[in-house]
């Protein structure tokens, strides 16, 4: 089963995203570590690696669903062509539970 979404909110005054997934996780991701895995080819190039980038201050200003598979951020500095598919998303989840089961440090 892909991830799914049941519940996206934008936590303004913490300065993060929280995401519930449909098997009860949840997730929440600082701004500048959304910012810095941004999946665009003008951020993460055309190879087969993701890798972060230091967005220093990065802000975020809207968040717009992609059909039913993903969300773009709209950021501080205008940057919007990101789109975070689902997967992805989840697949970037800092919690320490993620972080473990995929053996990285995210």
């Amino acid at each position: 089963m892909a991830a799914y979404p049941t519940e996206i909110n934008h936590l303004k005054a913490r300065s993060l995203v929280r995401i519930t997934w449909a098997d009860g996780h949840v997730g929440e991701y600082a701004e500048p570590y959304l910012r810095g895995y941004c999946p665009c080819a003008m951020c993460q190039g055309h190879g087969s690696q993701i890798h972060f980038l230091d967005i220093p201050d990065a802000r975020l200003h809207e968040i717009r669903g992609v059909g039913n598979y993903a969300i773009e951020f709209r950021w501080h500095d205008g940057h919007s062509t990101g789109i975070y598919t689902f997967d992805y998303l989840r697949s970037l989840c800092p919690c320490a539970g993620c972080l473990a089961a995929r053996g990285d440090e995210k």
